[in-house]
Order: structure tokens, then C-alpha cells, then sequence
């Protein structure tokens, strides 16, 4: 399958940049997560060297601070931490057992990085990293990405909770549910919102509440978590079937065998791809230096993931 996404996937018509503080940035980054006790096993850290979470952050925001920068690599990390501990480890293999988690992690978001508020005592280092993210992204000094930043964790939270329900009754969701629903799984939005926090320019709460602006938004995180399940699809289909995939559900809902599925999603993307292309150019065309920005950012992520997913040993 990887040979397969390799080839129909079309390249993103972006330019592909890379921060220049990756390794440094990459160490420091493995050190925040060993530190705060993240992950506490060789196997483990392997798991997450391969991810190569400093890399995708350095290329979907190269033109960030170190600061910045750390803190976008910091928040990947502890979204592939949470995610290999619900996919992998069986937190996530029911509601009921995934709930406490994600009810301390809650705990934690209501805080909004309080910095006089007692360290979390649930759900262990998952919640003292939650924690520290909020108070870094907190210390910015810009609260309404702060506000955007809680809100999406909290919707990546509770989605989490779905696709724990999925698990436990064995089922696949539709086409439709599942691509509204995988933009708050997949953890685009938060690591978007921590790109913007990187860039003093992008449009504030009333430009951002533009449709067209809404819309792309939306498109870029599809694109972004789209490519992913393209890439991821081979490993998952390797250790047991996963209806969360786009693959998988497109494969359900219209009862396509294995390669007519593969083929439909990445004609999906493509289709996709080239929408968002031209919808991005109508608005570089008149928009403002903030819509240029914003621009700027999600072409960044786009190209970013598809570069990233080429080379990341996350989904081989």
C-alpha cells in the first residue's frame, strides 16, 4: 500500500520549507517527554523517534521561533502519545475505560494554563504535559488562540470517546460521519491553532469567522488527516482491521473491495487537493496581509504532512 499512496497521491502544489532548529529542537523535545515521564520504555521512545514529531513541526511552521517551535513539537508528541496509547496500548478499546482519562484531561483544559493552580494529580504525565502545554501557550499572551487551542483539545478529547465506542461495538461509521468526525481525531486543529501562535499576523476571531476562511480551514485539516489514513492504512491493515480510515469506511459504506476503496480515497484527496488549491488562490488574490498568513500556514501543513508521511517510519 505505501508504494501504492506514493504514487496516486498527487504532490501538493506548495513549496516545501524546514525549520532550521529541527535537531536541535528534536532533541529537546525527546527530553521534555522522557522528563515528564511520557514514555518510560525503549520500546516506547523508539515508537516515537520514528514519528518524528520535531520534523513535522519544523516543516509545517518554518518560520518560527525555537520557542515556538518547541511548543508546537512538544504538542505532537503528546498527541502521538495519546493516540498510540488509545490505538495501541487499549486505552481507547471502550468508553468505559478510556472515560477517566479524558474526564483528568478535561480537568486539566478547564484550567486555561493557570499558572497558580496546583499540578494535576489524575492520569499521571498524560495530564502534567497537558498542563505545561496550556501554561506555555498561556504565557504567549495571546488568549483568544489560547481559548481556540482548550476548545479543540477538548473536542479531540471527546472524539476520542467515539471512536472508543466504535471499538467496543465493532463498528464502522459512515463516509460522512467519519470525515466530520476525523478533523477533531486527527489533532490537526490544535496543532494549527499552535501554528498561528507562531505567526503575529493571522486574522483574529471576526476575520477567522469568515465562511471561506471556515471552509478552507476545514479542508486543510481534512487533507492533512486524509493523508495520513492513506499513509497509515498498510500498518493498520497489518495488525487487525481499523474502521477508523478513510479506506475502511469508504471500502463499508459502498461495498468496494480493498484496491477500489484505496483508489477511491486518494482520488478523494486528489479532488480535494485541487479544490483547496484553487479556493486558496481566490483568497490570496484579494486577501489581506492576515489571510496571506493564514494561507501560508495551512499550505505549510499540507505540504508538510504529505513530505512528512513519505519519510516518517510511523507508518511503515
Amino acid at each position: 500500500m505505501r508504494g501504492f499512496a506514493l504514487s496516486a497521491l498527487h504532490e501538493p502544489p506548495f513549496p516545501a520549507r524546514r525549520h532550521a532548529a529541527v535537531e536541535l529542537v528534536a532533541g529537546e523535545s525527546a527530553g521534555w517527554v522522557v522528563d515528564l515521564g511520557l514514555i518510560d520504555t525503549p520500546a516506547g521512545l523508539r515508537r516515537l523517534a520514528g514519528a518524528h514529531p520535531a520534523e513535522l513541526a519544523g516543516r509545517a511552521c518554518p518560520d518560527a521561533s525555537v520557542a515556538d517551535l518547541r511548543l508546537l513539537a512538544d504538542l505532537i508528541s503528546w498527541l502521538f502519545v495519546m493516540d498510540d496509547a488509545c490505538d495501541e496500548d487499549g486505552l481507547g478499546a471502550s468508553p468505559t475505560r478510556l472515560a477517566p482519562t479524558v474526564a483528568a484531561l478535561l480537568e486539566v483544559l478547564d484550567r486555561h494554563g493557570d499558572p497558580d493552580a496546583s499540578a494535576p494529580t489524575v492520569a499521571g504525565p498524560l495530564a502534567v504535559a497537558l498542563d505545561d502545554l496550556c501554561r506555555r501557550a498561556r504565557d504567549r499572551g495571546r488568549p483568544a488562540l489560547l481559548l481556540r487551542l482548550v476548545s479543540q483539545l477538548r473536542e479531540y478529547l471527546l472524539a476520542l470517546l467515539w471512536e472508543a465506542a466504535n471499538r467496543e461495538h465493532h463498528r464502522v461509521p459512515g463516509v460522512a460521519e467519519y470525515v466530520q468526525m476525523r478533523r477533531h481525531t486527527g489533532g490537526a486543529r490544535p496543532s494549527f491553532t499552535l501554528t498561528d501562535l507562531a505567526h503575529p499576523d493571522v486574522p483574529g476571531p471576526d476575520r477567522r469567522a469568515d465562511p471561506a476562511l471556515a471552509a478552507l480551514d476545514a479542508l486543510a485539516a481534512d487533507l492533512v488527516c486524509w493523508c495520513n489514513d492513506l499513509f497509515s492504512y498498510d500498518k493498520e491493515r497489518a495488525t487487525g482491521p481499523d474502521a477508523h480510515n478513510l479506506v475502511t469506511t469508504m471500502a463499508s459504506e459502498a461495498g468496494r473491495g480493498e484496491e477500489a476503496a484505496l483508489r477511491a480515497a486518494a482520488t478523494r484527496f486528489n479532488e480535494s487537493l485541487a479544490a483547496y488549491a484553487e479556493r486558496d488562490r481566490a483568497l490570496a488574490a484579494t486577501g489581506d496581509e492576515g489571510v496571506c498568513a493564514f494561507l501560508t500556514t495551512r499550505r505549510n501543513w499540507i505540504r508538510a504532512t504529505y513530505d512528512w508521511s513519505r519519510a516518517a517510519t510511523r507508518y511503515a
